[in-house]
């Protein structure tokens, strides 16, 4: 399984990565919810290195010139609430791919920091032969993306699986390398911590996401 993480090289992700984890930016919310969906932009258009492309030819005004379209059949996941602006982010540029979707959530035992992430919603199309982006901005024990990558192989199975995060764990990475065919997924993060604390957040991380993208829950 090829891991990517785009932290790796400078770019214009470590200028947004500062911002979505200042915890003085992350007050504006408006802000925070658009570096979210501008992190989908730029891994969509990284991803798009790595698919099939056929050439067809376009008429202009003047004459017909042969361009290169996508060929691949993508189909773009998020597991709900967290991922949504990410996912956004990532059909404003790849805006004929499909759209599937999977509700995840923690639930806690009573009195206690332990919990079980239970799946209660997928919407989806069929996805045989396709290529499937399944996007979560926080990937911390990879629980919740197992659960919702074996609810979505209900609904088929890909050619390819591209995997995407905004901050992952090296504890997230060794769930997916053992629960996803390795020969096609491709991992995909914008910055790797090392840590998480006793209720499995990530540290330094950048807090809960879904709260600053949308405010508490109860």
């Amino acid at each position: 399984m090829d891991i990517i993480n785009l932290c790796e090289q400078n770019s214009l992700v470590g200028q947004y990565m500062s911002e979505i984890r200042d915890k003085h930016i992350q007050l504006d919310r408006m802000r925070f919810r658009t570096n979210i969906h501008r992190m989908g932009q730029i891994m969509a258009y990284e991803i798009s290195k790595q698919l099939q492309y056929r050439t067809e030819g376009t008429e202009t005004p003047l004459g017909v010139k042969q361009c290169n379209v996508l060929d691949d059949q993508v189909v773009i996941s998020s597991i709900l609430r967290a991922g949504l602006p990410f996912h956004e982010g990532f059909l404003s540029y790849m805006d004929n791919a499909e759209n599937a979707f999977v509700s995840a959530y923690r639930k806690y035992l009573p009195n206690s920091d332990e919990f079980d992430v239970h799946i209660e919603y997928i919407a989806s199309p069929r996805l045989d032969g396709k290529t499937l982006i399944i996007a979560d901005p926080m990937l911390a024990t990879g629980s919740s993306m197992d659960l919702a990558y074996r609810a979505l192989m209900t609904k088929g199975e890909p050619a390819h699986i591209h995997i995407v995060s905004v901050v992952a764990t090296p504890k997230a990475i060794d769930t997916i390398k053992a629960h996803l065919p390795q020969d096609r997924t491709t991992l995909w993060t914008c910055d790797i911590d090392d840590e998480l604390n006793e209720h499995s957040y990530i540290v330094p991380g950048l807090g809960d996401c879904g709260d600053l993208l949308y405010g508490e829950k109860e």
